[in-house]
């Protein structure tokens, strides 16, 4: 039992239901593709300037994280918005990270898949006032990447807005990002609810234009193209999207809202998956994957079917706030000592919704170990003022 605030101003008894589930690796191969993006794990003993963009890492404590997450046969998406790129985290620190990954995936017993996200964050907006200059910081992160092993996501770029580029100039970069990269590329187009600054990626306000827009990009050379993460929260233009997708290429979903239904698909296609909720949700998630290669939708919408309010509550607007229930998570289960965040992110969300956070958490199953997720609630509620 633990005393919880509520979205109507009151402190009220909780009594926690539910059976955590055991992390365990999946019992054959799976039929869709999971990358699970992954927070930061800062250490707040070395830092001295939480606002700083180069932030301290606890490094042991964010490889301990991926492996946690490749130990349930699951793959990485790396140095992505999960992490703070952008947003408490610079490119420095996002290369090192990429390095420190790609080292310890190489020695993983599961071989884990691991895509890093390649953007132009090391440059200022200022700066990247041409298509040729946004592709030159492109292939820097490019190159770096695939030296260190890993594959691209090409992440979406402010830079493109910041200068109201038309469809012309995506097309000239993103030609010679995905002819000239290595291996087959994963397409990355985030919505303007995850970071205002892309309102009006590949060119246009009307999604159906830079739909059709970004399917002609794909079907000029669909084979140097892994797939696409979609992250709109828009179930309804996913589906028809990934219907028009070329044989091949994946639709990986980024709708951390409508999952479930999505990667389970509607009997003619299906998603994979790309989405910062898995890193909170890895039990059910990777579990709920190897029922479905099995055929067992039943015990696969069990599992995935409790996490869905949790990661609409996780991901509610603000949503680009959504890293701090990701790494309040985390701390609750004992995956990092502390709720410390890059650039101090943690004081994004309130206390309502941290508390609203572990009441979901409980009822899906994914809380490890309840004594202690209970009173690491209670020291986070007292230090609100709630007792």
């Amino acid at each position: 039992m633990i005393a919880l605030p509520t979205a109507a101003g009151r402190v009220e008894d909780y009594r926690l239901t539910g059976i955590p589930l055991t992390p365990r690796a999946p019992t054959r191969p799976l039929t869709r593709t999971a990358f699970a993006a992954a927070h930061v794990v800062s250490d707040p003993l070395r830092e001295r300037n939480p606002w700083d963009t180069r932030p301290a890492v606890d490094w042991e404590g964010t490889l301990a994280f991926r492996t946690s997450l490749w130990d349930q046969g699951l793959g990485l998406a790396e140095a992505m918005d999960t992490a703070q790129r952008g947003m408490g985290v610079d490119w420095p620190t996002a290369l090192e990270l990429i390095q420190r990954t790609m080292v310890a995936a190489k020695v993983h017993p599961m071989k884990p898949r691991v895509a890093c996200g390649a953007g132009t964050d090391h440059m200022a907006l200022a700066d990247l006032t041409t298509a040729d200059k946004i592709a030159a910081a492109y292939q820097t992160q490019a190159e770096a990447i695939e030296s260190a092993g890993g594959q691209l996501i090409l992440m979406a770029s402010r830079a493109f807005p910041a200068m109201g580029a038309g469809p012309d100039v995506y097309r000239s970069v993103y030609r010679k990002l995905i002819d000239g990269a290595r291996e087959p590329v994963i397409l990355h187009w985030l919505g303007d609810m995850f970071d205002p600054a892309l309102k009006g990626y590949w060119g246009s306000e009307d999604v159906a234009k830079a739909s059709d827009f970004v399917l002609d990009l794909i079907g000029e050379n669909p084979g140097k193209v892994d797939g696409i993460k979609i992250s709109l929260l828009d179930q309804a233009h996913e589906e028809a999207f990934r219907a028009r997708l070329p044989e091949g290429v994946r639709l990986y979903t980024g709708d951390d809202f409508n999952y479930a239904d999505l990667i389970a698909g509607d009997g003619k296609h299906y998603s994979h998956a790309l989405l910062g909720i898995f890193a909170a949700i890895a039990p059910a998630a990777s579990q709920a994957l190897d029922a479905l290669a099995a055929g067992d939708l039943d015990t696969y919408h069990r599992l995935l079917k409790p996490t869905v309010p949790l990661s609409r509550e996780i991901f509610r607007a603000p949503t680009r706030f959504y890293k701090a229930g990701i790494a309040f998570l985390a701390w609750l289960n004992g995956q990092q000592r502390h709720f410390i965040m890059p650039a101090g992110f943690q004081s994004s969300r309130d206390i309502v919704h941290y508390a609203e956070v572990f009441r979901l958490a409980d009822q899906a199953n994914l809380l490890a170990d309840p004594e202690l997720a209970v009173r690491r609630m209670r020291i986070l509620a007292e230090l609100n003022g709630v007792y």
